[in-house]
């Protein structure tokens, strides 16, 4: 299934049904009068995050969606049935945004939640509605309320525990593949990765789910690259690790451009715990981890994980870190491996 996480839709509610005028005449019924019965009620635009989907794909094939108009009403005092209401179901983590794509409309964050985009009209009233003693055959009834047309975007920010940065080939991809059953795609050049991947990873009984998208570059802020695109779908992480090319010529510098693009694309991201994480150590010596852990830790002015996705030597002890920032009810008890089943014996 390709990954879309920005879709833009076009809605309308229906509108209410028109009033009746009716006069009530039957055979041998000496009193007649109005009898006209109300318009019934357009339907509404509803949106509800459902389990199940990670990717706004679905609306790329359909992006129009009209709610059902409202039944007008009859004789006999008899009331439209109401329009029925269409419902677009979208992922846990889809914000709702209006035309601009700035006015955040609603934050669909929790399976089951609804929201109303759109009220269908009401519908009209009758001519029954408007009888008095004074006027006691009122020959005029109400138009229903026209429903309400929107043009939203749909923006998908995934929910994760941990958020994955770094540079291109910084080994992201693969640290995911060595620590969870994701399998992204894992190449030698730059921006393999085009899209989010998710994965969850289990250690010391606890799940937590990891989000790996494309590596950030110096400018991204400004448009470069495709990273920042992409940025939204760590917002909501718990904490963030941040992986270090270890081969690379400059550590310090290729930890600081990470650190400037996050400044630079503002809200809480870069005051977001963070782990930093020196990787690709199987390529390195004694000395050479050493040299560049220190120069990792004076630029970030904090304690640098060593590790190796290909080797998997100290992905426990990362991953037990990234744990410990996760908050308790964020994490889900690892299912126990079931045992496997006997031979089978005559």
């Amino acid at each position: 299934m390709k990954f879309l996480d920005l879709a833009k839709v076009y809605i309308r509610s229906g509108g209410g049904g028109s009033g009746c005028t009716s006069f009530r005449r039957e055979k041998y019924i000496e009193y007649g009068g109005p009898d006209g019965g109300d318009g019934g009620r357009g339907g509404n635009v509803v949106a509800e995050a459902v389990e199940g989907l990670n990717t706004l794909i679905d609306f790329r094939y359909q992006q129009h969606f009209f709610a059902k108009n409202g039944v007008p009403g009859m004789g006999k005092q008899r009331t439209g049935a109401d329009g029925d209401d269409i419902v677009l179901r979208v992922p846990v983590g889809t914000e709702i945004l209006d035309e601009d794509e700035e006015t955040v409309i609603a934050d669909m964050t929790e399976v089951g939640q609804r929201v109303i985009l759109a009220r269908g009209g009401n519908g009209g009233f009758g001519n029954l509605h408007f009888k008095t003693s004074t006027n006691q055959a009122p020959r005029r009834a109400n138009a229903g309320q026209p429903g309400v047309e929107r043009t939203l975007w749909l923006r998908l920010k995934l929910i994760a525990d941990v958020g994955l940065l770094g540079l291109p080939n910084a080994g992201k991809s693969t640290f995911l593949a060595a620590s969870s059953n994701a399998r992204p795609k894992i190449a030698d050049y730059p921006f393999t990765t085009l899209h989010p991947n998710l994965g969850v990873v289990g250690i010391d009984n606890a799940e937590f789910v990891v989000a790996d998208i494309p590596g950030l570059i110096a400018g991204a802020h400004e448009g470069r690259g495709i990273g920042d695109r992409f940025l939204g779908h760590v917002e909501r992480c718990s904490v963030l690790l941040h992986l270090v090319d270890g081969t690379a010529e400059d550590v310090a510098a290729d930890y600081t451009t990470i650190i400037t693009e996050l400044e630079a694309y503002g809200g809480d991201l870069a005051r977001k715990p963070r782990i930093t994480a020196l990787n690709k150590i199987d390529a390195l010596d004694d000395d050479e981890r050493a040299e560049r852990r220190a120069a990792l830790e004076t630029a970030s002015g904090g304690p640098v994980l060593l590790m190796s996705g290909v080797s998997k030597e100290g992905l426990s002890e990362v991953l037990r870190a990234c744990r410990a920032e996760i908050r308790q009810d964020r994490l889900r008890q690892r299912r126990a491996e079931e045992p496997e089943p006997d031979a089978w014996r005559p």
